[in-house]
């Protein structure tokens, strides 16, 4: 499972537009879901995700997790996060999850940023959505459940 996470001081996505979700401070997580994803992938992530110390302190050094500064989440499927583009000139997608298995991961994200008290914004799964965001620093990091690095 990849996870882009963009601090951000708003963001909000929309679908036909229409806003579906929109945050101030907080993170902004593209979220692709990958064949063999599974809870433990799940897990990993949201609990790096809310516990990262990315948000500046009163000394301007990043030091404060979103749950330290009670931030939110805008979270937003994305499967091309998955894409190979290694060889040819067109990305390969075989690494992806298939979409009825990835929504079940990504709603499983969701609900467990959620049940660790962090209020969660979405996009719509399979939509094709607008995405608009100042990012904040800029901030932006990778996350991958499996690479280790």
């Amino acid at each position: 499972m990849r996870a882009v996470l963009q601090r951000v001081s708003q963001a909000d996505v929309q679908v036909d537009q229409r806003v579906t979700g929109a945050i101030k401070q907080g993170i902004l997580v593209l979220l692709g879901v990958a064949q063999g994803d599974n809870d433990s992938d799940v897990d990993y992530l949201v609990d790096k995700m809310i516990n990262l110390r990315i948000f500046e302190d009163s000394d301007g050094k990043m030091n404060l997790s979103l749950l330290q500064i009670g931030g939110k989440v805008l979270a937003v499927s994305q499967f091309t996060l998955l894409a190979d583009c290694r060889k040819g000139r067109r990305p390969g997608f075989s690494a992806a999850a298939p979409p009825q298995e990835a929504d079940a991961l990504y709603q499983a994200f969701v609900a467990r940023v959620r049940q660790r008290g962090v209020e969660v914004e979405c996009g719509v799964f399979q939509a094709d959505m607008q995405v608009s965001l100042i990012n904040d620093g800029p901030v932006t990091l990778l996350l991958d459940s499996r690479k280790e690095f």
